[in-house]
């Protein structure tokens, strides 16, 4: 591409003057620009001013609508037009960077150039990130002779910490590949992490597969349906963003027990590869053991309004360890069985503490039907790779990816297993675990969390306690080192503290409807309706640096 390529020229009116952060300039009505687009202008002193291409019209000499009308016979649309109107475009373009920090108003009249691959990145300040981390590639004029593609890189502090946390990723169901751009993000940082032995930090994952078997191959090559045009693209593609072209490294699967012989699987992996992946001690299944699981119990009651909170006063019960009815029990048959001595008329106000029999009954229809499930078990076996999953993660080490699979499991008994998990994950950085032994968490823990609105959203109840953990870690998971990967399909149906606690925001396609929200207020309109129509896999970055 010729750098020097001259497009246009500066317009400064009367009426649109340029300012310190704006400016407009005309160029040929058929060159190919797009939003987001970088151009150079010349500029005093031998300076150039850089700017981001907001919008770009186009403007005849007629002075209405209503003259073109009639100067096509009167809105007959077989006649060409018999006047020639004399046509332009103009770009709106933001200033961005000056290459001598000087940012009065570029002067009517003055060049615009296309830039050069080393001049965007500088006017990006891509060239000034520190900690860099690669978020993907970002192509300017697509689709000419003169396009340009380069690597985009974050500074990790600020996503991982400790300067600042936490990423949301939004966009709608399919079309925005929220779980692919998560994927690669957290690909890239196990790359670097993994390329780094001089390094003191480290960091591990903990993914939650919520959709099908989406998540349950990482730990395979992608033989892209054996298209080799497409395989050798992707491959140029990492080797440009100096990313491995290999699948993620100390991968082990989590799924939720079920017996061989049962008829109902709890995955969606097949008994098949469940045994393979076992045998290839790539998996376990995780079980609950009421001696040790008991206080996980709320996890059950994150969708269930509470605000006399006597759910909280019965489970408060049950996990007192003092408590004559429910201290000494040492499994699930004989809990369901002392929380039905409660719910029996006429015994709440002896065993229960004034907490009502239809309090007990309601309790009690929550959680039988919950621990119906085989997961639900009396003790496990660890000859036959079953676990305590929370076990495990006291167990995990520098680049380990736990992937852990609720995606078959009724809405109830995810809730459960991601807040169980996330409280574990949480306790273990607050140093809870220590004494025990073989515990040696990293640095950092990523969680990975798709459907986030199921558990963080405006509507779920206060009470809620996975909603309180979340907000736990999106306020003050950065400095113990836990961090959160959200998304979900509309941000702005996502609770306030989370989305505002984190430090990065990933924006896919979307809808005018949802754009349209106060929570895209801080975009510029001309960004809110590119939303609209990104390309699948296409983002709008945010970042604080």
């Amino acid at each position: 591409m010729n750098k020097n390529k001259l497009i246009g020229r500066v317009l400064a009116t009367e009426k649109y003057p340029t300012t310190m952060d704006k400016s407009c300039f005309w160029t040929n009505s058929n060159l190919q620009l797009h939003a987001f687009d970088i151009v150079k202008v010349e500029h005093i002193d031998d300076s150039f001013s850089f700017g981001v291409i907001e919008n770009i019209s186009h403007i005849t000499d007629s002075q209405s609508f209503l003259t073109n009308f009639i100067s096509s016979d009167f809105g007959d649309v077989d006649v060409e037009e018999p006047t020639l109107r004399v046509g332009m475009n103009y770009a709106e373009a933001k200033v961005s960077f000056n290459s001598k920090n000087l940012y009065t108003p570029v002067h009517n009249n003055a060049k615009v150039y296309l830039a050069s691959a080393e001049e965007i990145t500088m006017a990006l300040g891509l060239d000034k990130i520190q900690n860099p981390l690669v978020c993907g590639s970002l192509k300017m004029y697509e689709g000419t002779p003169d396009e340009i593609s380069l690597p985009v890189h974050l500074n990790s502090k600020f996503l991982l910490g400790p300067e600042g946390a936490h990423l949301n990723i939004s966009g709608i169901s399919g079309l925005a590949s929220k779980t692919s751009y998560a994927m690669f993000l957290m690909k890239a940082i196990q790359d670097q992490y993994l390329s780094r032995t001089d390094w003191d930090d480290s960091v591990a994952f903990v993914v939650f597969n919520v959709k099908g078997r989406d998540l349950l191959a990482i730990h395979k090559v992608n033989d892209f349906d054996f298209d080799e045009h497409e395989k050798a693209r992707v491959f140029a593609d990492y080797e440009t963003l100096k990313l491995s072209p290999q699948p993620f490294r100390n991968v082990k699967y989590y799924v939720p027990y079920s017996s061989d012989k049962s008829a109902k699987q709890s995955s969606y992996l097949s008994k098949e590869d469940i045994q393979f992946y076992a045998k290839s001690r790539l998996l376990k299944k995780f079980k609950y053991v009421y001696e040790d699981d008991k206080e996980s119990i709320e996890m059950m009651f994150s969708d269930i309004d509470d605000p006399a909170q006597t759910m909280e006063s019965i489970i408060s019960k049950i996990i007192d360890k003092d408590d004559p009815d429910f201290g000494q029990l040492k499994t699930w048959n004989d809990f369901i069985d002392k929380v039905t001595e409660h719910s029996q008329k006429g015994n709440s106000s002896k065993l229960s503490n004034d907490i009502s029999v239809l309090s007990w009954r309601k309790f009690k229809r929550i959680v039988r039907k919950a621990i119906q499930d085989e997961m639900f078990a009396q003790r496990v076996n660890k000859e036959n790779n079953e676990c305590r999953l929370a076990n495990e993660i006291k167990g995990i080490r520098s680049n380990d990816v736990f992937v852990i699979d609720i995606a078959k499991l009724p809405e109830d008994k995810q809730a459960f297993v991601f807040g169980d998990a996330v409280r574990t994950i949480y306790n273990l950085k607050l140093g809870e675990y220590d004494d025990e032994q073989n515990v040696q968490p990293p640095n950092r823990i990523v969680v990975f969390i798709d459907e986030l609105n199921k558990y963080a959203s405006k509507d779920v109840p206060k009470t809620s306690p996975i909603l309180r953990e979340l907000l736990d870690v999106t306020e003050r998971g950065r400095s113990l080192g836990v961090i959160l990967f959200g998304a979900e399909q509309f941000r702005s149906a996502i609770h306030d503290r989370v989305t505002g606690n984190c430090a990065t925001h990933a924006y896919g396609r979307t809808n005018s409807i949802e754009t349209s929200m106060r929570d895209y207020n801080s975009l510029p309109p001309t960004y809110k309706n590119m939303l609209a129509c990104l390309e699948q896999g296409d983002y709008l970055v945010q970042n604080p640096v």
